[in-house]
């Protein structure tokens, strides 16, 4: 219970200094002033009192030096505020007697509603991006001059999601057209009756799209259902659930083949150390891996014979080194003797047992050594269950999935996610059914 409240990560952990190659030295962090390219300037002239323009030593009067000023820079906050906006829509006459003509409305989120879009992006940008309850913007707001209670807001993000719908229901496609994806699963709660229950999230991700999904569900037919009938290959931890799904059965093959994450493996390990300094080898022989991986290029930022050249380097490089600190760590795994129930033990069997799916990296350069990807697309859902503790309604886990799903999807692609949520909402009222994705920045 220590080490998890007080001790160090063990992502953060150094491997040894022999079985690192180095590197380059990175930038300095401190306290001192930051460059603000995205800030405006505001100009501030300081003059001095008219009393104080005296001559301290003969008393005479001071003339302004042209062109000399002592400058500084000041970060300053301009406190955000809501005004009501009342539109005054011109009516036309002929003297014909044709039916009067009156100037069009703004788009509305709802039919005859009062919030403008851009309130409601505002809403889902807090709430799934920046993690604060609708029970918290709504004294936030109160504070700001706007009174509005957190139904209302709750109303407003139910039914920008409804134009955003078929926007989401596009992601899977586009996850699903990758040859190799990412998939896991985190716990999140409805609390409709009582003290709520256990549902979960499960996300898809490839390098540049995320789609989330949350069923009360945990089984094996869930992480089928999630999986669909892809035909790539997927990179997950060693739930079973995932192996279950993929199963050849009756009705034929599994559709797509499991490669395994040696982050957890890694994981285990380093728990392990504790009793069983001798992992301290095996976690060496892990790092090193690690090392070789960061030289690679990445081949999904490239196309046509870049990618190709790119794939062609990983492969060569990981058949030269990688695949001798594999057959290293395999060695060291079965020469170890271990007692039933151990934490050594436990680390080997959970090894060994996904052995196959671990050294597929080898042979498909697509292949990345974990599934950290997909855990960094899930780190936002998890603070913000944490925030608001999860959903009261299926409707709630819903429109959770939708947002999480858009807005980790633009940061992937390198697009603001409250610009895109605006472009994809207007496009939507425009043009009920439109479906618009985040744009790429490459």
């Amino acid at each position: 219970m220590q080490q998890r409240l007080f001790g160090a990560s063990s992502e953060k952990r150094k491997p040894a200094a022999e079985a690192t190659p180095p590197t380059p030295a990175r930038k300095q962090r401190g306290h001192g002033p930051r460059a603000q390219p995205q800030l405006p300037v505001q100009e501030v002239e300081l003059p001095l009192d008219e009393a104080d323009k005296v001559c301290g030593l003969c008393g005479g009067a001071l003339k302004e030096w042209t062109g000399q000023t002592e400058d500084s820079q000041e970060v300053s906050v301009v406190e955000r505020h809501f005004v009501l906006k009342r539109y005054r829509r011109q009516k036309y006459r002929c003297p014909c007697g044709c039916a009067p003509v009156t100037a069009p409305a703004p788009p509305r989120l709802i039919e005859g509603g009062r919030y403008s879009v851009d309130f409601a992006v505002h809403i889902a940008l807090q709430k799934y991006g920046f993690h604060l309850p609708l029970a918290r913007q709504e004294r936030m707001f109160e504070r700001e001059g706007l009174v509005v209670d957190s139904q209302t807001l709750w109303d407003q993000l139910s039914a920008l999601a409804m134009h955003l719908q078929p926007s989401y229901e596009a992601l899977p496609a586009v996850v699903f057209a990758s040859p190799l994806i990412h998939a896991d699963e985190t716990h999140w709660y409805m609390l409709d009756k009582g003290p709520g229950k256990k549902w979960y999230a499960w996300t898809v991700a490839c390098a540049d799209a995320v789609y989330h999904r949350i069923p009360p569900s945990r089984s094996g037919a869930t992480a089928r259902q999630v999986l669909g009938g892809y035909t790539g290959v997927v990179m997950v931890d060693g739930y079973a659930a995932y192996q279950t799904a993929t199963k050849s059965g009756a009705d034929g093959p599994a559709s797509c083949s499991l490669v395994f994450c040696w982050a957890h493996v890694r994981r285990k390990f380093v728990e392990a150390e504790r009793v069983a300094p001798v992992c301290a080898e095996v976690l060496s022989l892990i790092g090193q891996l690690y090392a070789i991986e960061a030289d690679l290029p990445s081949p999904h930022a490239l196309e046509g014979e870049q990618r190709t050249a790119a794939l062609a380097q990983r492969l060569a490089v990981r058949q030269e080194k990688s695949a001798p600190l594999v057959a290293a760590i395999r060695d060291w795994a079965l020469a170890q003797r271990s007692l039933p129930g151990s934490a050594l033990r436990t680390a080997l069997e959970y090894m060994l047992g996904l052995w196959k799916g671990l050294t597929v990296f080898l042979s498909n350069a697509w292949v990345p050594l974990d599934n950290n990807l997909v855990e960094r697309q899930l780190r936002d859902m998890v603070v913000g269950r944490k925030n608001h503790y999860g959903s009261k309604s299926l409707r709630g886990t819903e429109v959770a999935a939708l947002f999480y799903s858009l807005i980790e999807t633009a940061r992937l692609r390198g697009e603001d996610p409250g610009r895109y949520l605006l472009r994809a909402a207007l496009a939507a009222i425009d043009n009920p059914g439109t479906v618009t994705l985040p744009s790429s920045s490459d």
